[in-house]
C-alpha cells in the first residue's frame, strides 16, 4: 500500500522504495532545486580553493568569474524557490560531492603547474557538465509545471553553465594540455 505524501517531503530513500518516494514531476523539481542549490552553495567555497591550487592566470580568471556566477546563482535559486513557493534549503547533491571529492584527490595527488591546472579544468568541466544537466532538466520541469518565472530564471544559469565550459574547453586546448603534455613528456625521458 502507498502512502500519501507532502508535496514538499524529499525522495529520501527512493531507489531502497521508502515512504518518502517522489510520486510527481512536482517533487523531483523540488528535490532537483534542493539538491543543486546545495551544490552552488558548496562551490562558492570549493571554488577558492581551486583558484590557490591553479597556476594559470587564464584559469585563475576564469574560477574568479565562475565564482562571482556562482553566488548570483545561489541568489537566483533563492529567488526561484520564492517564486515557486518552495522552502530554500540545501539538500546535500550526492554527485556533486562525489565530483568534488574526486576534485580535492586531484589536487593533492598532483604540484602546482600546468599538469594540475589540466586536472582542475578537469574537474571544473565535470561539475560544468552536472549543472548543465540539472539545470536543463529542471528548466524542462519548470516549463511543464508552468512555473514560467522559474523556468526563465533556470534558463539564465543554464546558459551560463555551457558558455563557463566552452569557455574552460578553450582555455585547455588552447594552451594548458600542450604544456601539461610537454611536462609529461620531460619528466618521462
Amino acid at each position: 500500500m502507498r502512502t500519501a505524501i507532502s508535496k514538499n517531503e524529499s525522495i529520501k530513500g527512493a531507489a531502497q522504495g521508502e515512504i518518502n518516494a517522489a510520486h510527481g514531476l512536482r517533487d523531483l523539481f523540488e528535490v532537483g532545486l534542493k539538491d543543486i542549490y546545495w551544490a552552488e552553495k558548496v562551490l562558492t567555497k570549493t571554488l577558492p580553493k581551486m583558484m590557490k591550487n591553479a597556476s594559470s592566470p587564464e584559469l585563475i580568471t576564469s574560477l574568479k568569474n565562475q565564482l562571482n556566477q556562482t553566488q548570483e546563482h545561489v541568489t537566483r535559486l533563492e529567488k526561484i524557490f520564492e517564486v515557486t513557493g518552495v522552502t530554500a534549503t540545501a539538500k546535500k547533491c550526492e554527485a556533486m560531492g562525489g565530483i568534488l571529492k574526486e576534485t580535492n584527490s586531484l589536487i593533492k595527488q598532483t604540484d602546482l603547474g600546468v599538469v594540475r591546472d589540466a586536472g582542475i579544468i578537469a574537474a571544473d568541466q565535470k561539475v560544468k557538465h552536472y549543472e548543465i544537466a540539472t539545470y536543463g532538466t529542471l528548466h524542462a520541469y519548470a516549463k511543464t509545471l508552468g512555473e514560467n518565472k522559474a523556468a526563465n530564471l533556470l534558463a539564465m544559469s543554464l546558459d551560463e553553465e555551457k558558455k563557463t565550459d566552452a569557455a574552460l574547453s578553450e582555455i585547455a586546448m588552447s594552451q594548458i594540455n600542450r604544456q601539461a603534455h610537454k611536462a609529461t613528456a620531460i619528466t618521462n625521458t
